[in-house]
């Protein structure tokens, strides 16, 4: 069954746009699927999972092109970087957009590749998991905090429940998992992690002990929603600190978490520059972590940093979704005072609190102040020229319905996100 994916519009848009498309993310989340709905007829299709087509493509990769010409869906490009100069050369001589579609799960070697070979050549589209709007069937943009855009979503968002919340953070965002629902959560997994290491990881250089990475991606699902210490990881991993940044640095480019940047201003002058990081599917960590059931894991220790990185992913894929570069920050103050995350743009900024609690009250925002003095840079040593406006905030909870909590914040409840 395929289920209809939000970012197709962009997908669209961007292949009008260049002559390659590259849709990069993490293994399983539907790269191929997409793009195969989205062919027309005509359009070929190669897999370079399969050896005899990797060879050619690897040895011979003029006669590949002459082999599968345009217009083709090339799979798995990372195992025939080879290709990637003669992809090149085939464009330019033809200047056809969308001529030449191409998937890659290894990011942290295709992205270089790609980039150096095809400049100004490739659009490059990044796929994750299944958002919310995808699994419930309802209307994906970009999150922003107006109540505005809140309430006119109210009435076509079916609400749910904490226990559907946390089945939903549990399960993670795999299409599979959601078009086969008889499928066993764990043996998926499983399978998905031992993939993950023997294929993406064993061709790296920078491991050469695929159990100790698994270690390491288990520690780093332990410290999901925190800031990065990788002091604090390393010594928990039994590995150098440098080690742990690379080894960080890996499970980034592969879609498996994300670092979100600590904001800045001028006037803001005790920030904390560590970055928070976050894993993107909430599944993977759950098994990582071996929580049995939804249940155990609602209850548990790390109840709260799930649902932080649950509401952070469904933020940031709404902005993946679109086609837009996510603008989301975090603060985080050498006073230990902190604002889970900011969004960024047109020259507003907008503070996000996450909590699980169904009645936070205002000592939700008590740190939004901490703001303040972007406002009136001025008045705090700053330019006024470097003024920024803090516009709604928003504290993102367990609430049953879309409520103020002063004139400036409104509680929103995590189903309407």
């Amino acid at each position: 069954m395929y289920i209809k994916r939000a970012i197709e519009n962009t997908v669209i848009n961007v292949s009008a746009m260049f002559s390659v498309l590259l849709v990069t993310g993490p293994r399983q989340v539907g790269k191929t699927t997409l793009l195969q709905s989205l062919s027309a007829s005509d359009r070929k299709y190669v897999t370079l999972d399969d050896p005899d087509v990797r060879y050619l493509a690897k040895h011979d990769p003029a006669l590949f092109m002459q082999r599968y010409t345009s217009p083709v869906l090339i799979d798995e490009i990372q195992y025939a970087p080879e290709l990637l100069p003669y992809i090149k050369m085939y464009v330019d001589s033809r200047k056809e957009k969308g001529s030449i579609w191409l998937t890659g799960s290894q990011a942290f070697q295709l992205m270089k590749n790609a980039s150096e070979s095809l400049a100004g050549r490739v659009g490059i589209v990044n796929l994750l998991g299944l958002s919310d709007a995808e699994i419930y069937g309802y209307e994906s943009v970009p999150y922003t905090t107006e109540p505005e855009r809140l309430m006119n979503r109210i009435g076509t968002i079916q609400e749910r429940s904490l226990n559907d919340i946390y089945h939903r953070i549990f399960r993670g965002s795999m299409p599979e998992l959601y078009a086969n629902p008889g499928i066993d959560w764990e043996t998926y997994y499983r399978s998905y992690v031992n993939t993950y290491l023997q294929r993406d990881i064993r061709d790296l250089a920078q491991v050469a002990d695929e159990m100790e990475f698994f270690n390491f991606m288990t520690i780093a699902a332990a410290h999901t929603s925190k800031p990065v210490n990788y002091e604090e990881l390393a010594n928990a991993a039994g590995i150098s600190a440098p080690t742990a940044k690379k080894w960080l640095s890996i499970l980034v480019s592969s879609h498996i978490v994300a670092l979100v940047q600590p904001y800045y201003n001028n006037v803001l002058k005790r920030v904390v520059k560590m970055p928070l990081l976050h894993f993107l599917d909430t599944g993977l960590a759950a098994y990582l972590l071996k929580w049995g059931n939804s249940e155990t894991l609602e209850r548990g220790a790390m109840s709260g940093a799930f649902f932080e990185s649950y509401v952070f992913s469904e933020i940031y894929k709404s902005y993946l979704n679109a086609g837009k570069e996510p603008p989301i920050f975090y603060y985080r103050d050498k006073d230990q005072k902190e604002i889970d995350l900011l969004i960024y743009q047109n020259g507003m900024l907008s503070p996000i609190e996450i909590k699980k609690s169904a009645s936070p009250g205002k000592a939700a925002v008590k740190n939004f102040n901490v703001l303040n003095p972007i406002q009136e840079p001025q008045n705090f040593g700053g330019l006024a020229e470097l003024k920024v406006a803090v516009n709604t905030g928003n504290v993102i909870c367990m609430a049953n319905d879309l409520i103020p909590l002063d004139n400036q914040n409104w509680c929103v409840p995590s189903w309407l996100i």
